[in-house]
């Protein structure tokens, strides 16, 4: 039993929508083929026509068209282009005026992590003056620059850092959303940007995803309701202050089914009916375009098999045509560039799908920008469909008045650094992590804390303001912060310490819970390490699989006879059965940002015992019950989580969670082969040819039957069946290699359970040097690695063979299996010609495997 007794679904949980309960009903099963979309017929019943707030202007839509006259086709397609700052110049603004431009998460200017807001302003207004200089490319069109700012202005050392989105469902609050929208587009503009790619809308369904953070709810109510507050927020009333002087461009994103993907897997395939599509995933652009967002931002992902930027049904029947948008629509990340047939520099179907915008970072801009020209000229795109786009982009630019506004630097709020992380702007911060704290579970009331007490504080999390921020602050990923980045901010220990000083109580600060004397209360602060899109995604949802440092530091406090507070840091739920058992009083602080003293507002009461803040937040995903439960979403037909989507104890309630949680982990017997090549290389795996030294080397993928880098050739041939299998021939002139990679890394660590072996299948023709190499890695310097020279020698020539290597030998090396960049990687400084038809990690040994013996 999970529940000491039955668990009453109480009335939040009764406001679900009819079409979502539906729509979970007829969820296919997980191993079902591709749904296909629903016939023609029903599909304009599904996506609605919307009275959109912001109607064309007669008057705006003259001056596009006046405008657009005198543009020639270079002017246009340079709107259609947006780089990334560190990629183009100055000199490459005035002399093509993109229509745009963006800072990735990590770029600043001047490559400059320590960027002041000076900093950032004096880039926007050169890059606008540049962009107005008709001098080269006879355009005066301002550009606009782009920023994700998710979670306050996360990239400027010193700006507010709000709760992210998970924290914020918790709030279940669209009035404070609207109020962190205002602030987080105040400080944007004192840095001169104009557009915010933000809010992320997505409806997280598999929480192993590496954005679950970034999602508000797994109910599509409260993200519909989010999205119009934070659309609202940021660009202001439709019918009142709309892109004001301190209002920026918002984009609702991505569209569509981003949160869906199958097994929870980054940029991976949403299989779902197109009811589904649109009860579940699709509610933030209803809430997001009725408050009138103007841009939306396509998806990596796909649908039912069909790359988003690349579906001409999805971006312009239905979100153009039949939703009504009259806005523009941004790609992601050389999104364009996945659609099948497209690389990042050449692709006119993403034009002609409906994309407006092609986001492109990286120096393929340029070839871009000349073979989207090329394309038009030679009618693989019709001028009508560039026109469209320039109108559509032209369009924003206008309503948002960046033809009239003074240039960046002369703006109202330009310069103002007093805004960035004022004190008012922390101080909604410190509301919203207030609100965004959920209780789980609170024996014998241990909270509220009276803070007269004498408290150990322990725990990596404790005194770490990047850990408790999350992705996406400062840097993508939010690794490589130290507290010094945060000026203003506040860890959870300083907050704990600083009110419990001022109560008269006394605090040590332990990250590894040691302490001079024992305390009254240890408060144990861990969790989840920062991460952002794809690297955050794993298997399956135990907590600290394989690694238990912080049970252990639970269980060592608790055999001492002292109380423990459990602040779980997370951005996902997950299971954390053995440690709520070690733990009196359990909270998810999610990832609360720069403002860790709100935690201390509520688990802290008044010198006087009284309670300074109760809990408010509820649960905004349904916490799972196992490891394998990693879709348990509300409204499924066999819904039995550990604790139910919109749970929340508050101060006085009893505790629901038995007193002894089940901690074992049930072996899943459905660990199954994974394949990385058969006949081609299977998804995420690509295959890298690389040549050269480590200190001069290049790569390229493999996109073609035959293709040669450097050292190495590789071309494919007829085993079985038409060109089933690949050759690889390297010359030995210097060190070449093939490897099959993922741009992000996989968590392989399931394999680590089993006896399990990387298989390949082989067949070498011709003498064989001194040192092969078979490897795998999780990153420059973190990899295992085995000669198979002897093994191979050992071979009949020309015969295919199976090898392996026992994963335990490559994890004896180091091999971290919850990383894996690339999984296998065979590299030669010699002759060697070496053909490949099987490649596979399989969970049990195979005995008829030449295994290579550990080195």
């Amino acid at each position: 039993m999970l529940l000491k007794k039955p668990f009453y679904i109480k009335p939040y949980l009764l406001t679900l929508s009819a079409g979502l309960l539906l729509a979970a009903c007829s969820k296919p099963a997980p191993d079902s083929p591709s749904v296909q979309p629903d016939s023609a017929a029903d599909q304009t019943a599904i996506w609605p026509q919307l009275t959109l707030p912001v109607a064309q202007d007669p008057a705006i839509e003259q001056a596009i068209s006046e405008l657009m006259d005198g543009m020639t086709l270079q002017q246009k397609v340079a709107q259609m282009i947006q780089p990334e700052i560190r990629d183009i110049t100055v000199d490459d603004m005035r002399q093509y005026g993109f229509g745009s431009y963006l800072n990735g998460g990590g770029a600043f200017p001047n490559d400059d992590k320590y960027a002041t807001p000076a900093d950032w302003i004096a880039l926007a207004e050169a890059m606008y003056q540049a962009s107005v200089d008709a001098s080269e490319d006879g355009s005066s069109i301002p550009t606009m620059w782009g920023t994700d700012a998710v979670h306050g202005h996360n990239n400027v050392i010193g700006a507010t850092i709000f709760p992210h989105n998970i924290g914020l469902g918790a709030a279940n609050n669209p009035a404070l959303i609207e109020q962190i929208a205002k602030v987080t587009a105040r400080e944007v503009m004192v840095t001169g940007i104009d557009w915010v790619f933000a809010p992320t809308v997505a409806v997280v369904r598999d929480d192993r995803w590496g954005r679950t953070y970034e999602g508000y709810s797994e109910h599509p109510q409260i993200v519909h309701d989010y999205a119009a507050a934070i659309v609202k927020g940021l660009q202001g009333a439709a019918d009142g202050d709309f892109l004001g002087d301190d209002k920026v461009i918002s984009t609702v994103k991505h569209f569509v089914g981003d949160g869906g993907t199958t097994g929870g897997i980054d940029q991976g395939n949403t299989e779902v009916t197109e009811q589904q599509l649109f009860d579940i995933h699709a509610q933030g652009y209803v809430g997001g375009l009725q408050a009138g967002a103007q841009s939306v931002m396509a998806s990596f992902n796909s649908w039912n098999g069909s790359k988003i930027h690349g579906d001409q049904y999805l971006l312009t029947d239905v979100l153009k045509n039949r939703m009504g948008f009259d806005g523009f629509i941004v790609g992601d990340w050389n999104g364009h560039g996945q659609i099948p047939g497209c690389t990042n520099d050449n692709c006119p179907q993403a034009a002609n799908a409906g994309l407006d915008i092609y986001m492109v970072p990286t120096a393929a801009w340029k070839p871009l920008y000349y073979n989207l020209i090329k394309q038009v000229e030679a009618g693989e795109i019709s001028i009508a469909r560039i026109d469209d786009a320039v109108r559509r982009i032209l369009r924003v630019k206008m309503r948002a008045g960046l033809f009239d506004k003074p240039s960046p630097a002369q703006r109202p709020l330009a310069g103002k650094t007093e805004l960035i992380g004022a004190d008012e702007h922390r101080a909604v911060a410190r509301d919203a992590v207030r609100q965004s704290l959920v209780l789980l579970k609170n024996q014998q009331n241990l909270l509220p804390l009276n803070p007269t007490q004498r408290f150990l504080v322990a725990g990596p999390g404790a005194d770490n303001i990047g850990q408790q921020a999350g992705g996406w602050t400062i840097s993508w990923q939010g690794t490589g912060n130290t507290n010094a980045d945060f000026p203003g901010g506040s860890s959870i220990y300083d907050g704990i310490a600083r009110q419990v000083a001022a109560a008269g109580g006394s605090v040590e600060l332990s990250a590894d819970g040691s302490y001079q004397q024992k305390p009254d209360v240890a408060i144990v602060v861990f969790g989840e390490e920062p991460y952002a899109e794809g690297n955050g995604d794993i298997d399956n949802l135990e907590y600290q699989r394989g690694n238990k440092t912080d049970l252990a530091l639970l269980k060592k406090l608790k055999a001492e006879g002292i109380p423990v507070v459990s602040l779980f840091i997370s951005g996902r739920p997950l299971w954390v059965n053995p440690e709520l058992n070690a733990s009196d009083a359990f909270v998810a602080v999610w990832l609360p940002g720069s403002e860790g003293e709100g935690v201390a507002d509520v688990i802290l009461a008044k010198a006087d015992g009284t309670v300074q803040h109760d809990f408010h937040g509820k649960l905004p995903f349904s916490w799972p019950a196992s490891p394998q439960q990693t879709a348990v979403n509300y409204g499924d037909t066999d819904y039995q989580p550990l604790l139910p989507y919109g749970f929340g104890l508050r101060y006085g309630e009893a505790d629901v969670l038995a007193t002894e949680l089940s901690e074992q982990v049930e072996q899943s017997n459905q660990l199954t082969e994974l394949v990385i090549f058969e006949r081609s290389p299977r998804s995420p795996w690509q295959l890298q040819l690389q040549s050269g030294s480590a200190n001069n080397s290049e790569s390229t993928m493999i996109s073609s039957s035959i293709q040669q880098l450097g050292a190495i050739n590789s071309r494919t041939f007829d085993k079985e069946v038409q060109e089933d299998a690949r050759r690889f021939e390297f010359d030995g002139s210097v060190s070449a290699a093939f490897s099959f990679i993922s741009p992000f890394p996989r968590d392989l660590r399931a394999f680590a359970e089993a006896d399990s072996q990387l298989a390949v299948l082989v067949k070498r023709q011709g003498d064989v040097p001194a040192e092969v190499m078979l490897s795998m890695a999780c990153g420059d310097d973190c990899r295992g690695a085995v000669n198979i020279s002897a093994a191979l020698t050992a071979m009949p020539e020309d015969q295919w063979q199976p090898l392996a290597v026992n994963l335990s030998c490559l994890q004896q090396q180091g091999m971290n299996l919850g990383q894996v960049f690339q999984v296998l990687s065979v590299q030669s400084s010699g002759k060697l010609t070496l053909s490949l038809a099987d490649a596979r990690i399989s969970p049990v040994a195979n005995q008829q495997h030449t295994v290579v013996a550990c080195q």
